[in-house]
């Protein structure tokens, strides 16, 4: 054998070598992958019934916020009633103190004037 043959063993024993060292984390890689695609696989199967049932949740969501927007609606019907209704009251009590409060009044104070007057006639008779 000639140094030539030996060195040319050397580099193939050497290429082989390499190979085996990096077939090593090659196979670890492989496992790693294998080991992903199971935990992707188990996430899928596992996510779908969570999706249909979150898919319920936000039905029944939607449901209930279309009956409190009807609820918020009527809220609104009687606020606007109750403002409409207060107005009338106002200009009710308005309305009873411009025609009869000014004469009750007077007619009150009259009254006061004639008890006193009465009472005050009979101290004098006294």
């Amino acid at each position: 054998m000639s140094v030539g043959e030996i060195a040319g063993l050397i580099a193939a024993i050497a290429a082989v070598a390499l190979v085996a060292f990096c077939a090593v984390p090659l196979l670890k890689l492989g496992r790693v992958l294998e080991e992903l695609r199971l935990a992707v696989r188990d996430i899928g199967h596992s996510s779908v019934p969570i999706l249909h049932e979150l898919k319920g949740t936000v039905t029944a969501t939607n449901d209930e916020l279309g009956k409190l927007s009807v609820v918020t609606e009527d809220v609104s019907k009687v606020s606007r009633n109750a403002v409409v209704v207060s107005e009338n009251a106002s200009q009710l009590s308005t309305l009873f103190t411009a025609t009869l409060g000014g004469p009750l009044v007077k007619t009150a104070a009259f009254t006061h004037g004639v008890r006193q007057a009465i009472k005050g006639t009979r101290k004098a008779k006294s």
